[in-house]
């Protein structure tokens, strides 16, 4: 290719182009923003002592602690404040439909106020025993919780299950967060929760 005058001149601006642009590249980054994931959730665990996925269904005693690990994760690319409502039932109470975006019925037992910046976590560790259980035929009543030294009154009910031999519970866990549109909280499609054998406590 013969190197005319035109042909230099255009070299030349390509190249000044290309350099000002690397020049200029940490600069334009404060400034361009790139497009980033639309999805937008937070995680919610329990786990157990040891801080890993625990077999259920934990056998428990009268007044015997037990330790879980509870933690939520913000992956809402904003500040967001969560509630985490605790709560108790037995097998045929319901849970939150996740389908439909509605909680559960029934009644708070306990919560926690979270507030977190995107990206972090908060975990904390729970200690909670079954207390003042009592027995009648084929049926077993939970009148207290203990959570975090506080006494809840429950006054749950569970039947015997034949096909697990035993008295089930589940302690649940439901997350909300603030809708700053309706200054409400709204439930958030979240929960985890575990299962527990009072059948133990019988003896």
């Amino acid at each position: 290719m013969i190197l005319t005058y035109r042909n230099l001149k255009i070299a030349y601006v390509v190249s000044c182009l290309i350099l000002g642009l690397i020049i200029l590249a940490p600069t334009l980054s404060l400034v361009v923003t790139l497009p980033v994931s639309s999805e937008r959730f937070s995680e919610l665990w329990v786990l157990g002592s040891e801080h890993t996925a625990e077999n259920n269904p934990l056998n428990v005693k009268v007044d015997e602690y037990r330790t879980v690990y509870l933690g939520v994760r913000n992956h809402m690319r904003d500040l967001e404040y969560y509630v985490i409502y605790v709560k108790l039932r037995n097998q045929s109470e319901p849970l939150p439909d996740i389908a439909n975006g509605t909680a559960s019925g029934l009644r708070q037992l306990f919560e926690y106020r979270v507030v977190l910046e995107d990206g972090d976590i908060w975990e904390k560790q729970i200690q909670f025993a079954v207390d003042s259980v009592s027995f009648d035929g084929n049926s077993s009543k939970v009148m207290n919780l203990l959570v975090d030294g506080y006494a809840l009154g429950v006054n749950e009910t569970a039947l015997w299950d034949p096909a697990k031999n035993g008295f089930y519970y589940q302690l649940f866990f439901e997350l909300w967060r603030f809708d700053y549109s309706t200054s409400h909280f709204e439930f958030h499609d979240r929960f985890v929760g575990l299962w527990l054998n009072a059948t133990a406590t019988m003896s």
